[in-house]
Parts: C-alpha cells; structure tokens; sequence
C-alpha cells in the first residue's frame, strides 16, 4: 500500500438534525502515534509515489524477459530439433573458437535438451560483458553470437538497467533504492491505518480484505479499493522491498556487511590443488574470473564427466582454472528446487577435489540467493512472472486512488477552492509522550544508519513539514482582508 488517509480530516456523513435536547458528541481527536504516521504516511505517499511508479512500470516490462528472449533471440538460445545424443564440448568448443577467435574462454554450459551450448570469450574491452557464442549440441553447428551479461541476452540486460538504475549508472541506482526503502514502510503503515479505521468504524473486520462500497462514489469508494487491494498485496510488496534492498548500493553494502559478521555469505569452494582455502566469495564472475586462455577443449569433456558423476544434475557452467588450479563446476538451474550445488575437478587427476552443496550453506545465504531468483521472476517460472505482473500492476492501481484520494478531499467552495487536499493536521509528534519518543527516536535512527536513503529522505520530509508549518504560522500571523 502506498497512500491511505491522505487527509486525515473526519468524513461527514447525513443523519438527522439533532433536537434541542440533543447535545453534539464532541469529535474525537486520534491518538499522537496515529496521527503522526497518517502524516507521514500521507507526505511519505505523496513524495515517494513517482519513484514507485517507475519501479513498478519497469520491474512489469522485465517479468516478460524469457518470453521476448525467446522471441529475439530464439534461433541462438534454441535449437530446432532436440537429439539424443549430444556431440562432445571438444567438438562444440572448437566450433565456438572457430567463429570467435578472439578473448580468453572463460565459461562453457552445455545445452541441456532444446537449449544450446553457450562457449563465453572475455575481453578486456568489453569490460563485465562477454561475447557469449550459441552452439547446437547436436550438431556442432554456431547458431550466434550476443553481448551477454553474465549469462543475460542484451535486451534483458537493457531491462534490467533500466528497472535497476534508469540507465544512469551508480547515480540512477539511488532512485530504486529510494522506492524499496520506502515501500515496507508505507505497506506496514497503511495496513495499520485501515486496520484501525475498521475496527472502529462501521462494518469492522468485514471490510479489511473486502472493498466497502456501501458509498457509490467518492472519496469512500476510493479508499475502500485502495486500503484492500493494498492488503492483498502487503506480502508480496514487502517481500519486494526486502529483496530489492539487499542488491541495492548502500543498504546492499550494510546488508553485505551484516553477512559477514554473521558469517552467512555463500561458501566459497576451494579451487587449490594443495587444500589452500579458497579466496573471495562463492560467486564466480566472467570479467574477472581466472581462466585459461589456451584451455583443451577435450579438457571440459573430462571435467563434465566428473562432475555428473558426482551428482551435478541439470544445467551446469564450467569455469576453467589457471594451471595448478581446480576447474569449477556450478549447477544454474533456477527453478524450483533450485540446483546450486558446485564442486572443483581437478582436471589433471579427474577427481573431485572440494563440494559446495545448497543444503550446507548458511539459511541467510540460502534465503537470499532464492529472494533474488523470485524477484527477478525466475523461481517458478510463469507463475512467478504473472504473480510479479500482478504485484506491479497491483500497486500502480493502489498509488493512482491514493492520489485520486487525494484530490477528492480538495476545498470546492468558491472561497477556499483548492487543487489538491489538505495534508493531514501538524503537532502529533509534539504531543507524543516521553516514553514513545525514547523508544521510537533511537530505533528510527538504527533504520536511517541501516537503510541510508529512507533516513535522508525522512530528514527531508521533516525539514519541509517545518518550513511549510513557519509559513503558515507566518500566514496566520499576518491575515489578509480575505483571510479576515
């Protein structure tokens, strides 16, 4: 949810004119904590809402990403007949450097089923991106070549740009940051808010996960189909937010940093014929990754062997190592149940020389790696595709009624004629006690250190309130003849 109670102003609603002996219930006033996080709820909407949009819009372009893939790049990434027995990589390899003279051979995945065998070049020039060469493992025969990144056709990385940093680099990085740091905030937030408001108005509980739309038209109507469709999409949104932070650049860094104190990052697998641990983490990459340019491509049949041997079902990457070091084999399926179990072969003895398997890493490296595959759509296939799309076109309805909510609640008499409503009443942070002040000041101030973006955000929202609270102090001040 991203803007509920926009304006925090009671609603009036018909009934009968009260008899003379019939005293008017004085209006009650909302608790401090309520009040205050109506406001910051609604500024946190207001503001915050543009960045969601673009999150939104473009994380529901990426969802289609295996279905334009294929659509572009089908005659690379596919073969046209799956056979049943594959020709060896030696043979598909030497194809590859055929038609690619070029780079240092850095990765293999053989084709598995109608999928194609993808030989990966770096080069210095390309910087993190690889030429990725596409062979038919049936036949040998190159079917293409693309700029990948890390395995990703050019259009998805383009997508994935543009929904991670607007195609601006580091600097565009911060608006996504911004709109994670603040979705989980505004969907907690907005939850409590409607959860108050049914349990004290009328119809209760009823209404929580069922728009009320008792009122055929107006500002009611429109929160009834904002707060709801809000709650059904609270988990999703926040599992959103979580995912999303821990990639993104400055929360990521003291999401990273908290793994290492913890010692919960992915296990490295140990890549030293002589026992040596391993150095870095357990991620491999192609730009930096140490190869061999000159590796034998009958080499890569060995070491394939070994690895199915011991178990490496499924789509796999070989990396091969510098001489004197293991070669690496990594399962990449990333369906459910994920194979991300990977082993070092040594290639001279043909022998598995250390395992990283999924079931032994740390629960918080485990849950991480599988957030990232289902924010990013790939965890259940389709169905994690549609419940995205769903999620995003979910939250772009929510943040239109917010606003429309918004403009609803305008003045439209001629006198006080106004574009948009008023924002909810100032002074709940001064009223609130002592006790809740002690308490919620520190641990906002923990979430600021931890999630940098939403606590410089936050500070502005505050300076901004007290600048438009001294103006309008001013203006109280000093009325007009009109305002007289």
């Amino acid at each position: 949810m991203s803007l509920t109670e926009l304006s925090g102003a009671p609603e009036s609603t018909p009934g009968p004119e009260p008899s003379v002996a019939t005293t008017a219930r004085p209006q009650r006033r909302a608790a401090p904590l309520a009040a205050l996080l109506v406001r910051l709820h609604f500024y946190a909407g207001v503001l915050v809402a543009p960045f969601l949009v673009v999150a939104a819009l473009t994380g529901l372009a990426y969802t289609v990403t295996p279905q334009l893939d294929r659509a572009l790049y089908g005659d690379q990434l596919f073969v046209p007949a799956a056979g049943e027995q594959a020709r060896s990589l030696a043979e598909q390899i030497t194809a590859a450097r055929a038609s690619h003279p070029e780079g240092s051979l850095v990765g293999v995945s053989p084709g598995v089923g109608d999928r194609t065998t993808e030989v990966v070049f770096a080069l210095p020039e390309l910087g993190d991106k690889q030429h990725t060469v596409y062979v038919d493992p049936y036949t040998a025969e190159v079917r293409g070549q693309l700029t990948t990144w890390f395995g990703s056709t050019p259009a998805t990385t383009w997508l994935d740009d543009l929904h991670r940093n607007l195609h601006l680099g580091e600097y565009g990085r911060h608006y996504s940051e911004i709109a994670a740091s603040w979705l989980w905030v505004l969907a907690l937030g907005g939850i409590v808010l409607w959860w108050r408001r049914r349990r004290t108005g009328r119809g209760r509980a009823k209404h929580l996960l069922v728009p009320d739309l008792s009122a055929g038209k107006g500002v009611r109507r429109t929160r009834a189909w904002h707060a709801t469709t809000g709650v059904w999409l609270s988990v999703g949104l926040l599992f959103l937010a979580a995912t999303g932070l821990t990639w993104s650049r400055f929360a990521g860094e003291n999401f990273g940093a908290g793994l290492d104190a913890l010692d919960a990052r992915r296990p490295a697998v140990s890549t030293a014929l002589d026992g040596a641990p391993a150095t870095g983490g357990g991620e491999h990459q192609h730009g930096g990754a140490p190869s061999s340019a000159v590796a034998d491509p009958v080499t890569f049949d060995r070491v394939l062997s070994v690895a199915r041997d011991a178990g490496l079902s499924g789509p796999v990457e070989i990396v091969p190592g510098e001489p004197g070091t293991a070669w690496t084999v990594t399962q990449t399926d990333n369906l459910w149940p994920v194979g991300r179990d990977q082993v070092a072969v040594d290639p001279a003895a043909g022998a598995v020389t250390a395992r990283n398997d999924f079931a032994d890493w740390p629960l918080l490296a485990k849950l991480s790696a599988l957030g990232v595959q289902a924010h990013m759509g790939l965890l259940f296939g389709a169905v994690n595709q549609i419940l995205l799309a769903a999620l995003a076109i979910g939250l772009l309805c929510v943040i239109v009624w917010g606003y429309r909510m918004w403009w609803q609640r305008r003045p439209t008499r001629s006198d006080r004629r106004a574009p948009a409503g008023a924002p909810p009443a100032r002074g709940a942070l001064r009223a609130l006690p002592w006790w809740a002040l002690a308490v919620g000041v520190p641990v906002v101030a923990a979430l600021g250190w931890a999630l940098p973006w939403f606590g410089v955000t936050l500070l502005g929202f505050l300076v901004v309130d007290v600048v438009l609270g001294r103006l309008a102090g001013r203006r109280g001040a000093h009325p007009t003849p009109s305002e007289g």
